[in-house]
């Protein structure tokens, strides 16, 4: 556990310095938190497009199609935003 500086006793400037401090650990932790959040969903699709999206290739039909279709449309959405590339491209 951290202790407070006291606010009456603390100059300002470490007052600001402290706050900066705690929100700094504070997001780094969301982060974190968000990329374990994020390296899950990954794994399981990856293991989802291992096993071909639990679909025999004796079973494939049109709808799979437009699943897959739909599921990639979804994944371009977010890489285009992450490399800055399509509708999010500088």
């Amino acid at each position: 556990m951290t202790t407070r500086l006291n606010p009456i006793t603390t100059p300002r400037h470490e007052l600001r310095a402290e706050k900066a401090r705690r929100n700094k650990e504070a997001a780094l932790s969301a982060f974190i938190g968000k990329k374990a959040e994020i390296d899950a969903m990954l794994a399981r699709l990856q293991a989802l497009s291992d096993d071909h999206f639990n679909c025999h290739p004796d079973d494939v039909d049109w709808g799979h199609v437009g699943t897959l279709e739909h599921y990639a449309s979804l994944l371009k959405r977010i890489t285009d935003s992450a490399f800055g590339e399509g509708e999010h491209a500088r």
